[in-house]
């Protein structure tokens, strides 16, 4: 039986978004920061603009699951961009930006705001905008999930 992870469609476009990711993550190396990943961006800029949030509520702001964001509140806390302390309840974490992150946030909205311009100017250069593409996706999936695109194409199988 051959390995049927070496045919892919879909890895072009990981391998795509992961170079993308690796250039802005050149930005940020160029300018000598350290321990900031273009993922931690969205939420550092959220926790800024909105101010201190539980995971719970960080998560619901950026459409992840509790337990995703966790372990990325972790990772960035590790990096010294985040800390957190008890929320209202034991239970809860509240979230907050540190003085590290502090001093980036002007450069990351910056980055945000000059990343959307790079990819507005590289969709002119497309026939087909990978905006478009998404937004045709959603609504293809829309008519049918993937799930269920991938369980008829199973079967039977176990």
């Amino acid at each position: 039986m051959d390995d049927p992870s070496e045919q892919s469609l879909w890895r072009p476009l990981h391998d795509l978004l992961a170079r993308m990711d690796a250039e802005i993550g050149q930005v940020y190396t160029d300018r000598q920061i350290t321990g900031l990943k273009p993922t931690y961006v969205r939420e550092l800029l959220q926790l800024h603009f909105k101010g201190p949030m539980t995971i719970t509520e960080l998560a619901d702001a950026i459409g992840r699951t509790h337990s995703a964001l966790s372990q990325k509140v972790s990772a960035m806390r590790a990096a010294g961009l985040v800390r957190t302390v008890p929320g209202a309840d034991a239970r809860s974490k509240q979230v907050t930006l540190t003085a590290k992150s502090k001093k980036l946030v002007d450069l990351l909205a910056a980055e945000w705001r000059a990343t959307e311009a790079a990819i507005a100017e590289l969709e002119a250069e497309l026939p087909y905008p990978m905006s478009q593409v998404v937004q045709d996706v959603e609504q293809a999936l829309a008519r049918k999930s993937f799930h269920d695109r991938i369980s008829e194409k199973l079967g039977n199988q176990q």
